[in-house]
């Protein structure tokens, strides 16, 4: 009923929302009447069939987007995506990044490691009454957080009771309605194609959420399974996956004002948040703790000059680094642009002004918006040591250890009762973790990482100091930290991998009589960190308390402006749509929505990141103007995406595919928060110009083939 409730309102207000919101699939045939007029040709029905085409094709990786392109199984996300996996499959001898990969065969294609998965959508079922039948208002938030984490641990064992699934249940609206999501979870996923770096980061952070962008941001894998059709870890007797439908390329030339809609797993916008929420983050989160990112770069950039080996294990932190810190730049750019400060404040006031005027009624989103303000001051007092601490114990090898003494000790209890993370159904997850690490772990590095928070650490006011640490350390100076890192990383055995291994077996009394350093530290650390975790919960039961009460109220008060409604990102499944269209930055400016060939040239200087390959150079050259026109690279439309949408399918009215999304622009990353209409762009990189790369720069043609594409 109260999902019935919310569509309705949604469909209601949505004609004054233009182009902004990440819809569930089940809205769309509310809406479309608007999807229509933006010019899609399909049955918007269509689209909520999520098993059907094209939605049965849109796969999700944890954190990214893909989609199915071909009867074989073939994915196809951005690079950037599957950069871990490339990383991972990397040597400063045989640099994958660097140099590209092509498998001619299946049999040269190469694992995206233990942990890589693809996700098919199987099916979305409403658990709202469930979960807040759990919870009463005698409840502590501590008590009540751990009711929310029973019920839906128990619905996640119902729902995964038949092998080869995996379920997830989101939050709607901060705790106002759950969903239960069950996906096919493919366990052997392969590297099918990777372009070298100087076509799939083309620009690299320089370029980052810019425009003009010319970057080849694709890349190829290929799912597989057993041979009953059934998800299965890696083994060589495993086939592809035969999905029950693939995304086809266009068929039709994509122009400028075309419908265009995107189908991914966004991952977090902030647009119902408080005030007092939004000054921690642009106040301390974005400059503070983005600063802290820039020096961790630019320490692994200095270790992976003297060292390519540190280079290439820290590839893929420091593009995640990179990444995050220039993201809150450019919102912190954007807050000040369009006074998100003011913006977010007046909204505020403009709903508890609603709210007084209420009487009686009004009261209880009152006393709830009260609460949650309260909550934010209780974690700003302790942010500066929860960062830091955080970071000491979630580094590397140390977080390794540490997780896998989580595990003996949760091991004690029955499965049920184990904390989320450390069921029997993650138990390959942990093991996966534990095997590539020495991918992404080089000691004299950690060292330099971990003696950088350390020196964060003895910042600390006294009463926020923790006691395993100070007497791990013995000092408050450079030279006590460098004593105990060092005695600690020398006299450690675990950083060899057949160990840590073995600590997947060991119980609780094992990891607490080892006399191994890294081992004692792990342990005891672990108080610490489990009391910091209830804390946490502590805050977020309260917040499942009063946020969907605050929430239900603006929800009312945007209904009553003829406002829309729809729920911030959260990593669950979303549609987005628009039109390719380009935006005038500033006075005097105007952007084109495509990208070209010959801007792409324009840029190349022969040096990182703008090392065009030769042979893509020397192919411009030949081409004649017409030619060139017909292979955009990049283009522009007015999607509202965030990250977790990179590698989504971009498809056409037709519901084909055109490209996959993979940036937004500068001046939009700010709509995290405030979403700004006039500036709001996604960048994708267009399927012309995948196809022209693997035919004509970097060749693939087995793969071409496969996709049945002609340009």
């Amino acid at each position: 009923m109260r999902l019935a409730v919310l569509v309705a309102a949604i469909s209601l207000s949505f004609a004054a929302q233009a182009k902004e919101g990440m819809w569930v699939p089940q809205q769309l045939p509310e809406i479309a009447g608007p999807l229509k007029q933006a010019g899609l040709a399909l049955n918007p029905r269509q689209l909520a069939d999520l098993t059907g085409d094209p939605m049965g094709a849109v796969v999700a990786l944890g954190g990214c987007t893909a989609s199915l392109v071909s009867p074989e199984g073939l994915v196809v996300t951005n690079h950037h995506c599957a950069y871990g996996a490339i990383q991972l499959n990397s040597t400063a001898e045989k640099n994958l990044m660097r140099d590209g990969f092509v498998a001619n065969s299946r049999e040269q294609e190469l694992s995206a490691g233990p942990n890589a998965r693809v996700y098919v959508m199987d099916q979305i079922t409403e658990v709202t009454d469930r979960m807040l039948a759990a919870t009463s208002p005698d409840q502590d938030g501590l008590a009540r957080q751990k009711a929310l984490e029973d019920t839906q641990k128990a619905l996640i064992a119902e729902c995964e009771s038949e092998p080869g699934y995996r379920c997830t249940v989101y939050s709607f609206f901060g705790g106002q309605t759950y969903r239960l999501f069950r996906q096919i979870e493919i366990k052997d996923v392969r590297l099918v194609y990777a372009p070298p770096n100087s076509i799939g980061a083309y620009g690299g952070d320089i370029d980052n959420w810019m425009w003009p962008r010319h970057t080849g941001d694709f890349t190829f894998y290929r799912a597989y399974v057993g041979k009953d059709g059934k998800p299965a870890a890696y083994s060589a007797d495993n086939v592809p996956f035969r999905p029950k439908h693939h995304l086809k390329l266009a068929t039709e030339a994509l122009d400028a004002g075309d419908f265009v809609m995107v189908a991914g797993y966004p991952g977090t916008t902030n647009r119902y948040a408080l005030f007092d929420e939004f000054q921690n983050v642009s106040g301390w989160q974005y400059p503070v703790v983005g600063q802290h990112l820039k020096n961790l770069i630019n320490l692994v950039d200095a270790a992976g000059k003297a060292d390519p080996e540190i280079e290439v294990k820290y590839a893929t932190s420091v593009r995640g680094w990179n990444n995050t810190s220039k993201n809150w730049d450019g919102q912190l750019e954007g807050f000040a642009r369009i006074d998100a400060a003011a913006t977010k404040r007046a909204e505020e006031e403009a709903v508890l002004a609603w709210l007084r005027g209420r009487g009686e009624e009004g009261k209880a989103a009152l006393e709830a918006h009260a609460r949650l303000v309260a909550l934010s001051a209780e974690t700003r007092e302790t942010r500066q040591r929860d960062l830091v601490v955080g970071q000491i114990a979630g580094t590397g090898l140390l977080a390794n250890i540490r997780g896998l003494y989580r595990l003996a000790t949760e091991n004690e209890k029955p499965n049920a009762e184990r904390a989320p993370g450390y069921q029997e159904r993650d138990l390959p997850g942990i093991e996966g973790n534990a095997r590539q690490l020495e991918r992404r772990y080089d000691p004299r590095m950690e060292k330099q990482l971990m003696a950088y928070w350390l020196a964060e650490y003895v910042k600390l006011p006294a009463d926020q100091r923790v006691a395993a640490i100070d007497a791990w350390l013995g000092g408050n100076d450079a030279a006590a930290i460098q004593r105990a890192l060092d005695e600690t990383y020398a006299g450690t055995k675990v950083g060899d991998t057949e160990a840590r291994l073995a600590l997947l077996k060991a119980d609780r009394a094992a990891f607490e009589s080892s006399t191994d350093p890294l081992v004692k530290l792990a342990v005891a650390l672990q108080p610490t960190v489990l009391a910091l975790e209830d804390k946490a919960k502590a805050r977020s039961g309260e917040s499942t308390r009063h946020r969907p009460v605050y929430l239900a109220a603006v929800q009312a008060y945007k209904r009553s402006q003829g406002q829309g409604v729809y729920p911030d990102a959260n990593l669950s499944l979303r549609i987005t749509y628009g039109n390719v269209m380009g935006y005038a930055p500033k006075d005097g400016v105007a952007y084109t929505p495509f990208t070209t060939l010959d801007g792409l040239a324009a840029k190349a200087t022969g040096e990182e990141p703008f090392d065009a390959p030769k042979a893509q150079l020397d192919a411009i050259a030949k081409m004649s103007a017409a030619e060139k026109a017909a292979i955009p690279v990049n283009f522009l439309s007015d999607l509202d995406i965030t990250g977790g949408n990179s590698g989504s399918p971009v498809l056409n009215r037709k519901g084909e595919l055109v490209g996959l999304a993979f940036d937004g622009n500068w001046e939009s990353v700010s709509s995290n928060w405030v979403f700004d209409p006039t500036m709001t762009r996604m960048i994708a990189v267009d399927h012309r110009y995948m196809l022209w790369i693997m035919e004509e720069v970097f060749p693939a043609p087995g793969l071409v083939q496969e996709l049945n594409a002609k340009r």
